[in-house]
């Protein structure tokens, strides 16, 4: 389960607002496509939303025919193919990955340039997309990571598997957060791959022995 109760809320109200950045509104729906926990919540803030919209006065909009026209006069959008979730949509979509995520991360894991960083990580990038760094880290099970910390601020959604650390034990649908205050070595479950993806503000800094020794080779 999330430990940071409060920075979780603060994500989910980010994300009914619409207001996170692209790679973590594309995590925050995954959380939520993969747990039903937090899913009664969002819907309340985004009701909640409804009704301020509501009761704001309405604003003219400049040119409000013309842009009524060029939508009519637009082509129609085709849905018959579009993706609708894990229960539905493309057959050879990759059951590990939630809807949410396909239009960064694509349709399989398995076919994806992984890169090597240690024995038994390696990892996915998806470069930068709207200020944040998306990537996909994968990690052999029993396997720990090295100890490190976070100029910025890390999101990391469990898709697979589960790791420990510090702050908790986390599973498949569970967000960790980690920021420059927490130094940690998030440990893989036993018994089967974790695979996360993660969405990065910042870089991460090595601080273990063994990170310090590797540093210079991981860019």
């Amino acid at each position: 389960m999330e430990k940071n109760v409060t920075g979780l809320d603060e994500l989910l109200a980010g994300f009914a607002a619409g207001t996170l950045a692209a790679p973590a509104q594309a995590l925050v729906g995954a959380h939520l496509e993969l747990s039903e926990s937090n899913r009664d919540y969002v819907s309340s803030l985004e009701a909640l939303g409804g009704i301020g919209l509501e009761e704001t006065s309405p604003v003219q909009i400049g040119g409000r025919d013309e842009k009524l026209a060029a939508i009519f006069a637009s082509e129609p959008i085709d849905v018959s193919g579009a993706d609708i979730g894990l229960s539905g949509g493309q057959s050879g979509s990759d059951k590990r990955l939630p809807a949410s995520l396909r239009d960064i991360v694509g349709q399989s894991l398995d076919t994806l340039p992984w890169r090597t960083l240690l024995p038994g990580v390696k990892e996915c990038k998806f470069g930068e997309i709207d200020g944040c760094s998306a990537s996909l880290i994968w990690v052999r099970a029993g396997k720990a990571m090295p100890s490190h910390t976070h100029e910025g601020t890390e999101l990391t959604l469990v898709l697979q598997g589960g790791f420990s650390d510090s702050d908790g034990h986390f599973v498949r649908g569970d967000i960790a957060f980690a920021d420059h205050e927490i130094d940690h070595k998030p440990i893989a479950d036993e018994g089967e791959d974790c695979i996360c993806f993660a969405v990065t503000e910042g870089s991460l800094r090595l601080t273990g022995p063994v990170g310090r020794f590797f540093a210079p080779f991981l860019k």
